[in-house]
């Protein structure tokens, strides 16, 4: 009976409940979409490797060193020796390491300098390898693995030649037009940089660079020779893998005080955890301004519910008439707060799920953020736990006024 006479009520009331309606609509749905994108960014980097113990790399801060070496964001401010890659792998603790060589691009997507340890042991979300979808890994020294994303933003198949530019940058004036890569494989979606990378060896990042490339290639390639021309001198970084977890303080240490090259060795999971504290003052920030707007609209449906209470004593006397109680009327403009918000929290969950499905290939393909559109989880209902909570403590002071109102019909 309750619920019949507040949604009679609402309806009465259409063009001032509809107002208030979309401001819920847009407080909500702008608090909803803070915190998916907030926690599905950090999924997001989180899945983007796993399963290896430490990044190697030049002294440069630990949150640097994984953004340039795992996210492909910002520059190497500096190289380590080719050695210092040869002296982890001779390393008793070490099960795999992967050298990683950056610094060149094709068409604003990195080029990565690796070799077949990249395919044999990098890992991404909950230990997945990496496949291909088309081809196979590069096994000559001008072959190319393409990302997903590459692969379909340039419309590249198995087969097709490209050409790298020097720099890192979406439009460069050195090409390296006399050493083209022929493309030996595509690689399956991964939802993570690997997808906007080229891979290519380490020999042929270092004879691309080098005066007649193509010709020394081919002339070593016909002797079956390893001639130190094509063995790089350094690396951007290394990802190593190890026999025990036990092992990783030790090897850490060692390497950070190895004193054959400067090094610095971190553990992922720690560099994630700065990165997260760094970004946590404007993720706060952003919640801040969300319930900001989200408490303005609670307030814009407090003051309607009061500004109707003058037009309502009619109503509440009808009420009263039939026998309905001041606690009554209480729980009735209660309850009509509790349908408004639910109605639009519904209404926002549909609306923010909505947008993130159409959207979602565009923010992965334009900021490399890969955003779910299913919003039904715990933190979800807990967020609009929180708004129905903040909806019945604004409703108060309208529901205290009808309380009132309602006993002086009585008297």
């Amino acid at each position: 009976m309750l619920m019949s006479f507040a949604l009679s009520s609402l309806r009465s009331r259409g063009k001032s409940v509809a107002l208030t309606f979309l401001a819920l609509l847009i407080s909500i749905s702008v608090l909803l979409s803070v915190e998916h994108v907030q926690r599905q960014a950090q999924a997001s980097f989180n899945r983007t490797i796993s399963d290896v113990d430490l990044i190697v790399g030049a002294p440069s801060g630990q949150l640097n060193l994984l953004l340039y070496s795992v996210f492909r964001m910002g520059s190497p401010t500096n190289s380590i020796r080719y050695a210092s890659y040869e002296m982890l792998l001779t390393e008793p603790q070490v099960k795999w390491a992967i050298p990683l060589s950056l610094g060149d691009a094709h068409h604003g997507f990195r080029v990565l300098g690796t070799n077949q340890q990249y395919f044999a042991h990098y890992k991404y979300g909950n230990k997945q390898p990496l496949t291909f979808a088309q081809g196979k890994s590069f096994s000559n020294m001008f072959d190319a693995v393409v990302g997903a994303d590459v692969a379909s933003e340039l419309n590249y198949k198995v087969g097709d030649k490209i050409v790298i530019a020097h720099g890192l940058g979406a439009v460069s004036f050195k090409q390296h037009d006399d050493s083209p890569f022929t493309v030996t494989g595509i690689l399956a979606p991964t939802g993570t940089p690997v997808d906007k990378t080229v891979h290519v060896s380490l020999q042929g990042i270092e004879a691309m660079h080098a005066p007649h490339a193509r010709h020394e290639a081919e002339q070593e390639a016909h002797e079956h020779a390893n001639a130190k021309v094509n063995k790089p001198d350094s690396v951007t970084a290394i990802l190593v893998g190890l026999n025990s977890k036990f092992a990783t303080f030790t090897l850490q240490r060692e390497l950070n005080n190895y004193d054959q090259d400067r090094l610095m060795a971190v553990l992922p999971g720690v560099a994630l955890n700065e990165m997260w504290q760094m970004m946590s003052g404007v993720e706060n920030l952003l919640r801040f301004i969300s319930v900001l707007i989200m408490l303005s609209s609670l307030f814009g449906l407090s003051t309607m519910l009061l500004a109707s209470m003058h037009q309502r004593q009619q109503e509440i006397a009808v009420l009263r008439i039939m026998g309905a109680g001041a606690g009554t009327i209480f729980r009735l403009i209660l309850l009509e707060a509790v349908l408004l918000a639910s109605a639009a929290s519904l209404a926002s969950v549909a609306l923010v799920s909505g947008f993130f499905a159409v959207a979602r290939g565009w923010l992965a393909s334009h900021y490399g953020m890969f955003i779910s559109a299913n919003l039904l989880n715990l933190h979800t209902g807990l967020v609009i736990g929180a708004v129905l909570l903040a909806t019945l403590l604004c409703s108060l002071l309208p529901a205290i006024d009808a309380y009132r109102g309602a006993l002086n019909q009585r008297l």
